[in-house]
């Protein structure tokens, strides 16, 4: 059963709108991040994940999916994060092949310190969004999930 033009343009019109709110949502947060920690939005969200993982710690591979980002791109975010004094990275006791990713306490202090400025830049881009016809229903499903949580 083939898929009607106008359903493909609906589908193709939605990515189009949800790429849009990822932008727009990314740019604030990187933007605020930088200003107030050197951070980027992908090294908080490392931090971020590993932070909410028992034991603080996660294989290599597991990460990488966790955070959407190829297994190479990752493995140079950690070896940056980890050269900063934010991560560690040991081998598995029982896996000697398998690596683990771990928050230090400096990570702990670091992520604690910019919680909040994401948290306050992602509340402000969704606000500023919301204003906006086009994005508006997709920012009300967002904060729907939000409440339910």
């Amino acid at each position: 059963m083939a898929i009607s033009d106008d359903a493909v343009e609906a589908r193709a019109q939605g990515w189009r709108v949800l790429a849009a709110l990822h932008a727009r949502l990314e740019s604030r947060i990187e933007r605020a991040l930088q200003a107030g920690h050197g951070l980027g939005v992908s090294e908080y969200t490392v931090l971020d994940v590993l932070a909410r993982q028992d034991g603080w710690h996660m294989r290599m591979q597991q990460l990488a999916n966790a955070v959407v980002l190829s297994q190479s791109a990752t493995t140079r975010l950690v070896s940056r994060l980890e050269g900063q004094g934010y991560l560690t990275r040991y081998l598995c006791d029982t896996d000697r092949r398998g690596i683990y990713t771990e928050v230090s306490e400096a990570g702990r202090r670091l992520l604690a310190d910019a919680r909040s400025t994401h948290d306050r830049a992602l509340r402000e881009a969704l606000d500023e969004a919301s204003d906006l016809p086009e994005l508006r229903p997709l920012v009300q499903a967002l904060t729907r999930l939000d409440t339910t949580a």
